[in-house]
């Protein structure tokens, strides 16, 4: 397999227009899964939650190490491209093999399961196939203003989203099923605490990458989930009476 900058640039376009058209079908209407499912349906065509998820997030951390078994030989060169696709396989890691099994949501429906598979297979070859393949750095990358910053962010972001599923976690004995306030952490601040940080890294990647696919993974991370915050906000409002009426629901004091 060789690199072909014309499939990185058509790949990365996709994601960006299937970005925009996330945020068209659910910046009104939040998808149907966890405290926005629908009370009156079915439970049939599910799966539990802590299989989805390690299933749907498996293949963003199988797809690039296949791609750099693939190479013969192997690239990772230099230090910067190994560290940016070590960033990207331990996000990944740790949504397959350490999340997964320590989440308490309720059964996954199938569809947004498929849906979900089928993105985590595009964007993981997609940015494994830009690292091992076409990436081009200069051996002093790692100490560009841009990796640094970004890898910064990226460790902040990633910081503040796992802390936030422990808190979340934290919110529900064994077996329980039900919702309740969010508090401490960057909770204190927004409803979406756990989205924000994950937005947070995956920008920070991008700037430390500085490539067209993590930009364009950035974008459609901000589009899927940003609007999923919001109506995470607006549920917690309608649902308790005591919630906090000073929280943002994404961006801390501005959104």
């Amino acid at each position: 397999m060789q690199c072909f900058p014309g499939l990185v640039l058509a790949l990365s376009s996709l994601l960006g227009a299937l970005a925009l058209l996330q945020l068209s079908l659910y910046l009104r209407v939040p998808s149907r899964y966890g405290k926005h499912e629908e009370r009156l349906c079915r439970p049939r065509g599910r799966l539990p939650a802590r299989c989805a998820w390690f299933l749907q997030e498996l293949p963003s951390f199988l797809v690039p190490a296949l791609l750099l078994a693939l190479r013969s030989p192997p690239r990772l060169e230099p230090l910067g491209c190994r560290l940016l696709c070590c960033l990207f396989c331990w996000h990944y890691f740790y949504r397959t093999f350490i999340y997964p099994f320590f989440t308490r949501g309720r059964p996954f429906p199938l569809q947004l399961f498929f849906f979900g598979t089928l993105f985590c297979i595009y964007n993981g070859f997609l940015q494994g196939y830009y690292l091992i393949y076409c990436a081009e750095y200069p051996n002093d990358w790692c100490t560009d203003i841009r990796f640094t910053s970004g890898l910064l962010l990226f460790l902040l972001g990633m910081g503040i989203n796992i802390h936030s599923d422990l808190l979340l976690r934290q919110l529900r004995k064994p077996g329980e099923v039900t919702y309740k306030i969010p508090q401490g952490g960057l909770f204190t601040y927004v409803s979406g605490a756990n989205y924000f940080g994950e937005i947070v890294e995956w920008f920070g990647f991008a700037i430390a990458t500085w490539s067209l696919p993590a930009f364009a993974f950035a974008f459609f991370t901000l589009c899927c989930i940003g609007p999923r915050a919001y109506h995470h906000h607006r549920y917690y409002l309608k649902t308790f009476t005591d919630y906090p009426k000073s929280r943002k629901a994404l961006i801390p004091f501005v959104f």
